[in-house]
């Protein structure tokens, strides 16, 4: 288990947009930015048919929670079915499902039955498809690109999602101020069926049988321990949900600034929220040039004292130009703090647990987007508004230079792959449910460097939890001091098998400053003792 593996070659980087010269990928992003173009045109109408239907800063805020909230809470089972499930057969079914509550919302708003209570139902029922879609769609990108374009292909979805959030609010708010809901509703029904069209048309490669697949039990408590068990992932989520939860002041107050504050009407609304999108589409642009002259802790710090001004600039009620210029700066340190939170975090994941680990960043980010939702909102209709804009603005940039202390994981260790472990040498063949499965690898070591071997040892303990197991322990044998065992507990020996491919070569180096404690010509000695259960009565008798 300890024998050092040779490194791939890195792939040369390809041209920012290199992945647009295929056409599946480029059917398939046009298609995603004019769904999300829908999408963000459903949302403008929500949100300004709420403050007709209702004065109250928490009924407005409720409906921006509920969009959020299912993704809090079905992320990351949606993770795992995204890694279990036909991609291409379950993103239509969600496409369908998702036209449907738009189809409902355009009933409800042409009849003029739309109440607070259905408006929010049906928009978290479109945040539960949201939710289910997300890391679905992100784990098709590898399927589309070769591995050398999939950075530029993570950066044009991104690039398009900024583009469908700069037209989007704005179409939508001409839509809402000329026409209505029901025909704002209407065109978002229209770009669902051209997603569910180009789905359709892709012909995804079929998959092949693999004895060692996960279930979505197995799959689904893999993802939590790896979570639970990865320090750089929990300073991720960490920073992230400190940011978001202040950050989510001005998103879930915005109609109510655009309206009360800044006395616009519905259109206003929409070129508020264009302008958020503008900015983003400018700070992306401007991103590579802002990561030559600052880290990840320097992005953000910088992104939370921008969002902090912005908010509390927007409490003053300035004019309406300058509102927009605000949102502009806004939309800018959003997506340099969201797309260097996202970044960091999989620059820290290996590619087999990647769309779960992704899955609680993505709860993490929407559980703090609807929270601070409700209870931004609910500040609101205790102190008003302007003074809850100055209060969320004045934490976001204290957090920000509070948690600038913690620094973002650098994300640099190679967690491909190494497969070096041997195969286990067995005496007959094993089922792959029989467990649990006990791994022992003993180390013989000088009394005195067991300290130093020991500080090591524990840093592979946490890969050993990442990687599948759910026990680990380090015994000393008691007639031969020298001689250390460590010890770790994988469920089942599909489990411990699927370990064996986990292994990074970052890990791989972690067993070979190990190795060079062991003493002895032979490498350390593993062995696998796996559970044996209680014979039935009649064998006993």
């Amino acid at each position: 288990m300890t024998d050092e593996p040779s490194k791939p070659a890195r792939p040369a980087p390809a041209g920012a947009f290199a992945p647009l010269r295929r056409k599946v990928f480029l059917v398939l992003w046009a298609a995603a930015v004019l769904g999300n173009t829908g999408s963000f045109m459903r949302d403008v109408a929500s949100a300004w048919l709420v403050t007709d239907l209702s004065a109250s800063p928490a009924a407005v805020a409720m409906v921006q929670a509920a969009g959020m909230l299912p993704v809090f809470l079905l992320a990351i089972p949606a993770g795992v079915l995204s890694d279990i499930l036909d991609r291409r057969r379950f993103l239509m079914v969600i496409q369908a499902g998702l036209a449907l509550v738009s189809l409902a919302l355009l009933a409800l708003a042409h009849s003029g039955l739309m109440s607070v209570s259905s408006l929010v139902a049906l928009t978290f029922l479109g945040g539960m498809g949201a939710a289910l879609m997300a890391p679905t769609w992100q784990s098709i990108v590898p399927e589309l690109v070769p591995r050398a374009e999939l950075r530029s292909a993570v950066a044009l979805n991104s690039l398009g999602i900024n583009i469908a959030r700069s037209i989007g609010p704005a179409v939508g708010g001409v839509l809402l101020a000329a026409f209505g809901a029901a025909v704002t509703y209407g065109a978002d029904v229209a770009s669902y069926v051209v997603v569910i069209a180009a789905l359709w048309w892709w012909r995804r490669p079929p998959g092949t049988g693999d004895e060692l697949q996960e279930r979505f039990s197995g799959a689904f408590r893999a993802g939590l321990r790896y979570a639970r068990s990865s320090h750089e992932l929990h300073v991720v989520l960490m920073r992230a949900a400190c940011f978001f939860a202040f950050a989510s002041a001005i998103w879930a107050l915005l109609p109510l600034v655009a309206r009360d504050l800044l006395k616009g009407d519905a259109a206003y609304y929409g070129l508020l929220l264009g302008a958020v999108g503008a900015g983003a589409i400018v700070g992306a642009l401007a991103l590579p040039r802002l990561r030559s002259r600052a880290d990840a802790d320097g992005l953000v710090l910088g992104a939370a004292l921008v969002t902090g001004a912005a908010t509390a600039a927007l409490a003053l009620a300035p004019p309406p130009w300058l509102a927009l210029a605000i949102l502009v700066a806004l939309g800018a340190a959003w997506i340099v703090a969201l797309t260097t939170l996202n970044a960091t975090a999989q620059s820290i994941l290996p590619n087999w647990v990647r769309g779960r680990a992704l899955a609680v960043y993505l709860t993490v980010f929407n559980g703090a987007m609807a929270a601070g939702s409700l209870g931004w909102g609910l500040v609101a209709q205790q102190i008003g508004l302007a003074a809850t804009l100055l209060w969320a603005g004045g934490l976001a940039a204290l957090a920000g230079l509070a948690l600038h202390r913690v620094a973002l994981p650098a994300g640099e260790a190679d967690l491909s792959p190494s497969m070096h472990w041997p195969e286990p040498l067995l005496a007959e063949p094993v089922e792959n449910d029989r467990g649990p499965v006990l791994v022992e690898v003993e180390y013989r070591v000088p009394r005195a460097e067991q300290d130093a071997f020991l500080r090591a040892l524990y840093a592979l303990a946490a890969a050993r939890r990442r990687d599948g197991a759910y026990a680990w322990g380090i015994s000393e044998d008691a007639a031969d001091p020298e001689l250390l065992v460590e010890w770790f507990m994988v469920e089942s020996w599909a489990e411990h098998l699927r370990q064996h491919r986990r292994v990074s070569h970052a890990d791989a180096d972690l067993q070979a400053a190990l190795r060079a404690f062991h003493q002895g010509e032979a490498p350390p000695r593993v062995r696998h003792l796996i559970g044996r259960d209680r014979p039935p009565l009649a064998a006993r008798l």
